[in-house]
């Protein structure tokens, strides 16, 4: 895996906007924050393919973790993170904080979600390994990943379903979004993963 994460850190760097958001998170000193999610992923399936860095990114998820849930402080961070950024990456960077999804995740996809205790346990809950996938710009200009199902699916561009929880409502709609920009992915049929 080690080589696979220095070639993600690789496609990270050679990406503007990503570095862009990182680099500018790592200056608000936001709490375990990390990019996840599309942006990584994408960012992989882009230079794999030989798509130009940046093409079918619509957004940077970036979960960070506060033990305060309320809305307020969350809101808090949203408008100081969005205040950091010119647009259109303004209005691209969400921020969610991981010490709040139980408390809304049931009621939006249907499925219970139980408290996580940082943001890295975060993507385990992904859909698809491939999708769980975070980076983050540290202190010495490192780039740490977390993959807890590797990273072989990320670059092989292969869609699975998460094989630690049900297969998730939104899956088909994220395959046939997946593939109206990559084309090329693999996708494993649930009933056989």
């Amino acid at each position: 895996m080690a080589d696979l994460e220095a070639r993600l850190s690789e496609i990270v760097r050679a990406d503007p906007g990503l570095m862009q958001v990182m680099t500018t998170l790592r200056s608000l000193d936001i709490p375990d924050w990390r990019v996840f999610s599309g942006a990584v992923y994408q960012s992989v399936w882009n230079a794999q393919t030989g798509r130009p860095a940046g093409y079918g990114i619509r957004d940077y998820d970036v979960g960070y973790f506060d033990p305060d849930t309320s809305w307020d402080a969350e809101d808090v961070v949203i408008k100081r993170v969005a205040a950091a950024f010119d647009p259109p990456l303004r209005d691209m960077v969400e921020m969610r904080n991981q010490a709040r999804v139980h408390l809304w995740f049931e009621g939006k996809f249907g499925e219970p979600y139980t408290a996580l205790a940082n943001t890295d346990e975060a993507p385990a809950r992904f859909v698809s390994p491939a999708f769980a996938v975070g980076v983050r710009l540290e202190d010495d200009d490192s780039i740490s990943v977390v993959a807890p199902f590797g990273l072989e699916d990320v670059f092989d561009l292969v869609l699975r379903p998460n094989p630690t929880r049900p297969v998730a409502k939104g899956w088909d709609k994220a395959v046939t979004n997946a593939l109206g920009r990559w084309p090329e992915l693999a996708v494993v049929d649930p009933a056989q993963a």
